[in-house]
């Protein structure tokens, strides 16, 4: 979806949107989370220790990688042309009802729930994201993030 600018994202509040992408998350792209964030848990970055003991079977993406890639799918799915820069403002509520194996193939589905001024020439939007697991019932990541978006 594009918007020409940040007033014309107001359109959209309220209103459910569906990513279309697929993201797949490999042993590898885990294992860097885990280099990056000093997380080794072996439920993560060991798979043959991880399909014996672990209560999955298989390595699992850590909940906080899943988090992560909110911006991302957001971006992948919106564009505001006016826009000169966004960043992440906060969470409000974050939860993660289901493990997501290596392997699993993640996209987000967002609804925003408000969008206030930020001087200068900004804004503070509030999202509402559901990240899905294909051919799960129950998402990876359930989350109310905070970005602002400045023009």
């Amino acid at each position: 979806m594009e918007f020409d600018c940040i007033n014309d994202l107001k359109s959209v509040i309220g209103r459910e949107i569906k990513g279309a992408t697929w993201f797949e998350v490999t042993q590898e792209l885990v294992n860097e989370f885990a280099h990056a964030t000093k997380d080794f848990q072996w439920i993560h970055t060991d798979p043959e220790m991880a399909k014996k003991h672990s209560p999955f079977g298989a390595p699992v993406a850590h909940g906080f990688y899943s988090l992560s890639l909110i911006p991302k799918f957001i971006g992948d799915t919106i564009h505001v042309k006016s826009a000169k820069m966004g960043v992440n403002y906060g969470l409000n509520k974050v939860r993660f009802p289901n493990a997501v194996p290596v392997g699993s193939k993640l996209r987000c589905h967002f609804t925003v729930m408000s969008i206030e001024d930020y001087p200068p020439r900004g804004a503070k939007i509030t999202w509402k994201c559901l990240v899905e697991i294909e051919g799960k019932e129950k998402p990876a990541c359930v989350a109310e993030m905070v970005s602002l978006m400045f023009e």
